[in-house]
């Protein structure tokens, strides 16, 4: 061991990373040339993310919510109409709505020094094979950190507070197809575990370090992030699958076209990752889920490289493997490349709000347009707390801000008889020509005013739609001021949902009562919407001063939340996934028998268990 301690500084790079040959360069490229021809990208996010993202939180380090002199403020100007503007109605809102004390500022702990990480558990013989891989690799603390967790709030709140008991030993960058299949066959033949990395966006805890004695290694996707073709005749592409989303529609758009393709973490999520975990995007309608827009799936397993040998649009051969593949959340293997379905970029894109008396209102005509199938590119309802947290994150108006929003308040709440305590606000985003969206808006505003509804400008929709990339920055800030907050979701059938919405609320109402927890916030909101039912996000989060151990006491709510939404009809989870959260649920929800199929193929494939995930292969029978 003592020979790879002594390593630690100079390995970091790799055998790799010369500059000469380092991947991440900008080529000319004519894009008028063979459709088969090879894009080279520059990825916004370095090898080394910590140069750029924060170590111990969502994001870039530039970007961040900051309190100065009693003002909220967004540091950064990568988010337009929200950067570098003073947010002076938020500490109010906080104030009273989460008993916030502004003046309890917790700083969150330091980076740990080099020798406070879990050290390496790699042979010397193994490392020197490693070695002989010719694949990048690191064994420093803070890249193994780095790659240790996801997004959960135990994880950031670990970060900020603690630390992980295990975290990777060694990371792997592997830059092609055939590098994962010479560090998969060397972890079968060695019996390591691996554990694929693309984004780290996850909040399901699928890729922290199982509990294993054997060597675990990091197989950090990023490198693998070229564009191998494009086929603007049959309108599909095939990238690697380490590609962040920022970076594929980068590329798109400079080329006319676009995936459509955009959760809520697209920035810093990588496309194997969107497969791996059945992915769903703000702009479903038009485009689709993850699973409508994939042609092909190559994955490597220790067992061989999974994939059809054709690409065409459907194919009637028996089971789709490639459905075992998505939502297999890193049990299986490593997903290399994917073919998957692009569009022309749209002509216009156009935000839009509209004004209900109330929730009611607003799912009844959600449920309307989606029983039309007239939904534009996204379409979200929020209830009326969070319409109100939108409205404390608005920048300090004008003095004629002042009197179009006194006039708008006016106009809502004596003419149109609207209570401020309970209205909710829909965001819209429409998408194509300048024809096709004039037509669409017309018709989702007639079917809105027969629900009371009334048009709230493309202000409020753009802000609404913005403020998604926003939230977990705003958890992070929440951390330093003594309140946990976190998010879960589910799809419910249609004659539900309201059920659902209040039988959830009521029941962590109930809880916070028991537990003695004055301030919280408990709000949901209606997203993708289908011909048979929806999206709820639910928003939770409480001031934890007193409690202590805040994130199990969150984790004793959310429990209790999700198995009322079972008992009222919703799923474990919609595009989240199931990893170590939700695996207790997985086994009610496909049955014994599909319990069993998965199980087998996992023995199937990694008879080792060298993907050793404690996620789906976990779940009880």
């Amino acid at each position: 061991m003592s020979s790879i301690e002594s390593n630690d500084k100079k390995s970091r790079e790799g055998p790799n990373n010369d500059s000469k040959t380092e991947r991440n360069r900008v080529e000319n490229i004519d894009f008028k040339a063979s459709a088969k021809e090879e894009i080279i990208v520059r990825s916004v996010i370095p090898k080394r993310r910590q140069d750029l993202l924060k170590w111990n939180g969502w994001g870039y380090k530039d970007s961040k919510f900051v309190v100065k002199d009693d003002v909220l403020h967004f540091t950064g100007d990568r988010y337009p109409g929200i950067g570098d503007h003073p947010l002076p109605y938020f500490t109010t809102w906080v104030k009273e709505k989460l008993g916030v004390d502004i003046d309890q500022f917790q700083k969150p702990q330091d980076p740990p020094n080099p020798e406070d990480y879990p050290p390496v558990n790699l042979t010397d013989q193994d490392f020197e094979n490693i070695k002989k891989l010719n694949v990048s690799y690191s064994i420093d603390g803070e890249d193994r950190l780095i790659r240790a967790h996801g997004h959960t709030l135990d994880n950031i709140y670990k970060l900020r507070r603690s630390f992980f008991k295990r975290i990777p030993d060694i990371i792997l960058w592997p830059t092609s197809h055939d590098d994962v299949v010479k560090i998969v066959n060397f972890a079968q033949d060695n019996n390591l575990v691996l554990i694929p990395f693309g984004g780290g966006t996850a909040v399901s805890g699928a890729i922290e370090c199982p509990d294993d004695d054997r060597t675990i290694i990091s197989l950090d996707t990023s490198q693998m992030n070229k564009i191998l073709w494009v086929d603007r005749e049959n309108l599909v592409i095939c990238c690697e699958s380490g590609i962040f989303g920022q970076d594929l529609e980068r590329e798109l758009k400079r080329i006319g076209f676009t995936s459509g393709h955009e959760p809520d973490s697209y920035e810093f999520s990588s496309l194997g990752g969107w497969v791996a975990t059945r992915a769903s995007g703000m702009k479903k309608n038009v485009y689709g889920n993850i699973e409508d827009l994939v042609i092909h799936v190559k994955m490597v397993t220790p067992k061989g490289v999974l994939e059809k040998n054709c690409q065409v649009p459907r194919i009637s051969c028996g089971p789709d493997f490639d459905h075992l593949i998505m939502g297999s959340e890193g049990c299986l293997g490593v997903i290399t490349e994917v073919i998957f379905k692009i569009r022309p970029l749209p002509e216009l894109q156009k935000y839009g709000s509209i004004v209900f008396p109330n929730f009611e209102s607003g799912a009844k005509c959600m449920r309307e347009v989606a029983k039309l199938r007239c939904q534009p590119a996204s379409i979200r309802l929020m209830d009326n707390d969070q319409f109100k947290f939108g409205q404390s994150l608005k920048p300090k108006y004008s003095f004629f801000g002042l009197i179009l929003e006194g006039l708008k308040k006016i106009y809502i709440n004596k003419i149109k008889g609207m209570d401020f305590n309970s209205l909710v606000v829909m965001t819209l985003l429409f998408e194509g020509n300048s024809e096709e969206v004039g037509a669409h808006e017309k018709k989702i505003y007639e079917i809105s005013s027969k629900f009371g509804g009334i048009p709230a400008g493309e202000t409020n929709g753009k802000r609404g739609y913005m403020l998604t990339f926003l939230i977990a920055y705003i958890r992070d800030l929440g951390l330093e001021y003594h309140i946990v907050a976190e998010s879960f979701e589910t799809s419910v059938s249609w004659d539900r949902v309201l059920t659902l919405c209040n039988n959830v609320k009521h029941r962590i109402k109930e809880e916070c009562s028991k537990r003695n927890l004055k301030y919280y916030m408990n709000s949901c909101r209606l997203t993708q919407t289908y011909d048979a039912g929806c999206v709820i996000y639910f928003y939770f989060c409480f001031n934890y001063c007193g409690v202590e151990d805040p994130v199990k006491e969150y984790e004793a709510i959310e429990e209790i939340a999700r198995e009322e939404i079972i008992a009222s009809g919703g799923s474990i989870s919609h595009h989240h996934g199931v990893g170590k959260l939700r695996r207790k649920w997985y086994g009610s929800t496909v049955s014994d028998v599909g319990v069993s199929l998965f199980k087998a193929a996992k023995k199937e494939i990694d008879p080792k268990n060298i993907f050793a995930l404690e996620n789906l292969v976990k779940s009880k029978m």
